[in-house]
Formats: C-alpha cells, sequence, structure tokens
C-alpha cells in the first residue's frame, strides 16, 4: 500500500508551533497560580492536646499592621505583621488567664487603635461555669509588653456564660482616643442579658456597665455570643434572642456614640422556631454612617441582611463573619461535612472554596489602604493550626490545602 505523504505549508506550522506555545504557557502560568494562591495561606500556630491554637482574632491597626491572637490551655497568644510586611512575628504567650473560656466563640477579642493594643478575655478562679470576668489588657509598644488585667464588669462573675465581643471606632473630636465598647451575656440578673460598658481612653479605665436589653420571657440565647460593631458615633450590636419559640437575631442600635440606644429589632424577617442553643451568634458590621449590614446562621443557611431588610440567602453553612470597608461586605463561613471555608469578595455574586477541615472564621479590615485579613481554625493531620489569608481584591484560585 502507497503512503501518500501530504505537504504541510509554513503557516500550518507556524500555528502549530504557536499553538504549542500557547498551551505550554497556558499551563505553566495556572499552575504558578495555584502556587501562589496555596503559598498565600500563612501557617500562624499549630499544636495538639492542650497545646492546641484556637479560636483566632485578628485586627488591622489605623497604619494596616495585623495583629492576630488565639487562645492555647489558660493563655493568650499573639503575633503581629513583620515591619516589611513578608510574614509575621513568631506567635508568644503575653497573657495567662485563669480558666480562660474558649471555644465555640468563646475566647479572647482584640482592637488595634493608633498607639494601643486592646485584648479582651473572659476567665476565672473557679470556672466551669461557676465564675468569669470580662478583663481587659492593652499594649502600647506593639504587643511587646501588656499591663492589666482591668475587670470590666462591675458586678462580679456576671460574665460567667463566657461569650463576649468588643470592638472600636472612630476618634470622638471630643476626645483623645477611639471608644472602645465590649458587650457580653451578662447574668447579675439571675437571667441572662446584654450588657455593655464603653471605653474612652483606650480600654484603660471602663465606664459604668449598662443592661441594654432584658428579655420579656426570661432569657437571650444563652450560648450565643453576641457581636457589636462601632462607626463614628454609632454603635450597633447584635444578639440572638429566645421569644416565641423563636431563635432570631435582633440589633440594637445608637447614633449618638451610646448615650441612647434604639428598641432591639429583627436583623430580617423569617424565624427559626428551635428549643435549643445553636451556639452561633453571626456577626454584623458597619461603615460610613450607613444601616449595619448583618450576616447570621438559621437553621442550615446563611443569611445577611442590611438595615434590617428582607434577608438574602448566602448559601448553606454556619459560623458566618462579615468586615466591611469602602469597597462593601467581605464575608466568610463554613460548610458542609467537610467543613468548607467559604469566602465571598465584595461584589462577587458566589463564594469560593478556600479550605477544607476549617472551623470559625474571623476577618477584619482597615488601614490607610484598605486591608482585608481572614484567620481561622483547621484541621491537618492528627494537628490543630491557626490559618491566616491576606485577602486580595480578585478571585483567588486553588487555595485548598
Amino acid at each position: 500500500m502507497k503512503t501518500i505523504v501530504r505537504p504541510v505549508s509554513l503557516l500550518q506550522v507556524s500555528i502549530q508551533l504557536l499553538l504549542s506555545a500557547l498551551i505550554a504557557t497556558f499551563l505553566q502560568t495556572g499552575l504558578t497560580a495555584a502556587e501562589s494562591a496555596a503559598d498565600a495561606i500563612q501557617l500562624i500556630a499549630t499544636g495538639e492536646g492542650s497545646s492546641a491554637p484556637l479560636q483566632p482574632q485578628c485586627a488591622v491597626d489605623p497604619a494596616g499592621k495585623v495583629h492576630v491572637i488565639f487562645g492555647r490551655g489558660n493563655e493568650i497568644w499573639y503575633c503581629r505583621l513583620l515591619d516589611d510586611g513578608l510574614g509575621y512575628t513568631q506567635p508568644k504567650q503575653v497573657i495567662s488567664v485563669p480558666n480562660l473560656s474558649l471555644g465555640m466563640r468563646r475566647g479572647p477579642r482584640i482592637v488595634a487603635l493608633k498607639n494601643r493594643l486592646i485584648i479582651t478575655a473572659i476567665g476565672g478562679p473557679q470556672g466551669k461555669g461557676r465564675d468569669g470576668d470580662v478583663l481587659a489588657w492593652t499594649s502600647q509598644d506593639q504587643g511587646r509588653n501588656w499591663t492589666g488585667p482591668t475587670r470590666i464588669n462591675d458586678v462580679e462573675a456576671s460574665a460567667r456564660e463566657g461569650l463576649h465581643a468588643m470592638a472600636g471606632g472612630q476618634p470622638n473630636p471630643s476626645e483623645p482616643l477611639e471608644a472602645v465598647w465590649t458587650v457580653w451575656l451578662d447574668l447579675r440578673n439571675r437571667r441572662t442579658e446584654i450588657c455593655a460598658a464603653r471605653s474612652a481612653d483606650g480600654g484603660l479605665t471602663w465606664g459604668p456597665n449598662r443592661v441594654l436589653y432584658t428579655n420579656p420571657e426570661k432569657n437571650v440565647c444563652e450560648c450565643c455570643h453576641p457581636s457589636v460593631a462601632v462607626d463614628g458615633q454609632r454603635v450597633h450590636i447584635m444578639f440572638r434572642n429566645s421569644l416565641g419559640g423563636n431563635r432570631d437575631m435582633y440589633v440594637l442600635s445608637s447614633v449618638d456614640g451610646g448615650t441612647t440606644f434604639s428598641m432591639a429589632v429583627p436583623a430580617g424577617r423569617g424565624h427559626w422556631k428551635l428549643n435549643a442553643c445553636p451556639m452561633d451568634g453571626g456577626m454584623l458590621a458597619a461603615f460610613g454612617g450607613k444601616a449595619p449590614t448583618a450576616i447570621w446562621r438559621r437553621e442550615g443557611n446563611v443569611y445577611q441582611s442590611t438595615g434590617g431588610e428582607p434577608e438574602q440567602l448566602l448559601g448553606p453553612g454556619d459560623q458566618p463573619w462579615i468586615t466591611l470597608g469602602a469597597s462593601g461586605p467581605c464575608l466568610a463561613w463554613t460548610s458542609g461535612k467537610t467543613r468548607n471555608l467559604m469566602l465571598q469578595r465584595p461584589g462577587a455574586s458566589a463564594p469560593e472554596l478556600i479550605a477544607r477541615e476549617a472551623g470559625f472564621p474571623v476577618m477584619a479590615s482597615g488601614g490607610t489602604v484598605s486591608k482585608t485579613v481572614l484567620v481561622w481554625e483547621q484541621r491537618q493531620a492528627d494537628r490543630q493550626t491557626v490559618q491566616l489569608l491576606h485577602v486580595p481584591s480578585g478571585r483567588v484560585a486553588g487555595i485548598i490545602p
């Protein structure tokens, strides 16, 4: 059989070579992007058993420096972004708290002001729900040294549920430092109430405690953490209520620096009929004097709402968190049996998968150039880790450890 060899033109050869080069470049670029994305996640801490790092929190100071804390047994550990912005200092134990409340959104909180860091946590001599005080520490040298503690709750042991939140806001023109608010579940009146205190001097001293909400049926939801957002003179507080058999989210707001607060109003329109505590308090954020945006779990789904408008379904999941900046809300939550960490960037129509075997994501935004950082717990083999991601403005593909 005679083989026929067809001549190949120079143009055909050139096209084939060009296609091969383009495919090779595409594959190499895709590999590089995936590798870069994987490299973007930074391991902050690792451990197991009593040394496992738990419940990380983060803050971005006005200069854009990122500060991270987490609990480890009865200790609070701290690290910060290096001056060159290329990594983080080695975490170090900075505070010891007797019977530190830790786990299921219990744990320390951090606020980063211009010249001061504030950490709050709940602990007590007896522990195990028998006592607990909200304690505060401050640092004026980038976390190298800490002073405290100062007890915030003025009725001893009234914060023994172990759930609280803290936030700082823009400076009041009449005050030299930012106002800082702490909110917690309080048991001083033999019922679970929403209590708050304000510091006008950067966390050094705290004003009188104020019971901001008392449930007419008895208790607010006993095991869901509250949240607080401070936006100039506007203060917003969210908590899970327990009314008429429903465990729904409610919001309190002030427009005069906390002198007066509105009546508590639902964060959304739907209800969750539940005779139990889901141990999931959601989060809210506020920016630019606008209505606060809230994110929370109802049944097996995560919802978002702004200013009490009808909620928007984001997808299945739990333990959501939100941060809000000039470009809009950035949202995170966990979902599915493999505990997928989902991230939805400002303006995005859908979330993206960041990691698996994740838990309790937390985000913070700030700095002169708006910077957003995400931290979370993650299981890796038999060890517990704390991971961190600087959230870029564009979509990051392939971040799946």
